[in-house]
């Protein structure tokens, strides 16, 4: 088990979990949200989402001036519900996707990195931005609750996700 910083950030949708799924998923949807900030992009991505499948983006600022590829392992996918992978360094991450009358809540727990302060990666990991060409989702900042993958408290602030509906400027 690991002894890392666990953060956990989370957000609600106004979609089905289905569609949130969707674009969370697919290579040509995840390019288009996964940056931690608008002078960053993925210009590239690749995704198996089955247990034992591979995932990579590579993450690039838009000046040129850096990239990196973000890649791993799926450990579990259960469709629609649960996504648990591990980091090509050997972090961890578990997301879930819970729905309730058409919104989808969106749950990632991950072990914090050591080059970044927990602030900054909250912020980027935070991030998830353009699901689609025009719909952005709000993220709200990490919640205090227990994570269900290490079972220790996340040291964060308490706040209450924000809620989007597709009028909702971002």
């Amino acid at each position: 088990m690991s002894t890392a910083t666990r953060i956990t950030v989370s957000a609600l949708v106004n979609k089905p979990v289905a569609h949130v799924w969707k674009i969370w998923t697919e290579p040509e949807h995840i390019m288009q949200w996964n940056a931690a900030s608008d002078d960053w992009h993925c210009p590239k991505a690749t995704n198996d989402p089955r247990t034992g499948g591979k995932f990579s983006s590579t993450m690039a600022a838009r000046d040129g001036s850096f990239s990196f590829d973000f890649d791993g392992v799926y450990d579990d996918v259960q469709l629609h519900k649960r996504i648990a992978y591990t980091m090509s360094d050997g972090r961890t991450c578990e997301i879930l996707f819970t729905e309730e009358a058409g919104v989808t809540k969106v749950v990632e727990s991950f072990d914090a990195e050591i080059q970044n302060s927990v602030e900054l990666q909250r912020g980027g990991w935070q991030a998830w931005r353009a699901l689609e060409p025009g719909e952005r989702i709000a993220a709200g900042t990490a919640v205090d609750e227990t994570c269900p993958v290490s079972n220790q408290t996340t040291p964060t602030q308490t706040s209450e996700p924000l809620q989007v509906d597709d009028d909702t400027p971002v």
